[in-house]
């Protein structure tokens, strides 16, 4: 069977070739398998090989054909086993980049909120030789070891 990428198959749907698309199951994930009007069956293929699209979640499949104009598809769940889903490291990773991402943007809405607290306070702003000179004076008077 051949491959065929997104873009190659984004081109045949807008060229009227696909005849029909089937979300096949094996293991613990989804493939999209590709009849065209040429005869020749394909797979979705990753971007940059030949090696098939997978996906964990049909959903992730049906929102991929969604996109590319096809509302119509058949379902083969007969190989799928939902307990041989691979939840590999990468996914993993994935997670921990995500939580890692959500942390960092919950700190810079704190820090966004810190400033801008700061600008609307009504108080007279101390100019920077002022707190410096009195930081100074304190350190000064602070007891030596």
């Amino acid at each position: 069977m051949r491959s065929m990428t997104l873009e190659q198959l984004r081109a045949t749907v807008s060229a009227g070739g696909v005849v029909e698309v089937t979300l096949k199951g094996h293991g613990g994930g989804f493939f999209l398998e590709i009849a065209t009007r040429s005869g020749h069956d394909a797979i979705l293929s990753k971007a940059r090989s030949t090696e098939p699209r997978r996906f964990g979640n049909p959903t992730s499949a049906l929102v991929v054909l969604r996109d590319l104009g096809i509302a119509v598809a058949q379902l083969d769940a007969t190989d799928w086993n939902p307990d041989q889903k691979n939840m590999s490291q990468s996914r993993q990773d994935r997670a921990q980049a995500m939580r890692e991402a959500h942390e960092a943007a919950a700190y810079t809405r704190w820090v966004a909120a810190e400033l801008q607290a700061s600008i609307d306070d009504p108080r007279p702003s101390i100019p920077h030789e002022e707190v410096m000179a009195e930081m100074d004076a304190d350190l000064a008077a602070w007891p030596s070891a």
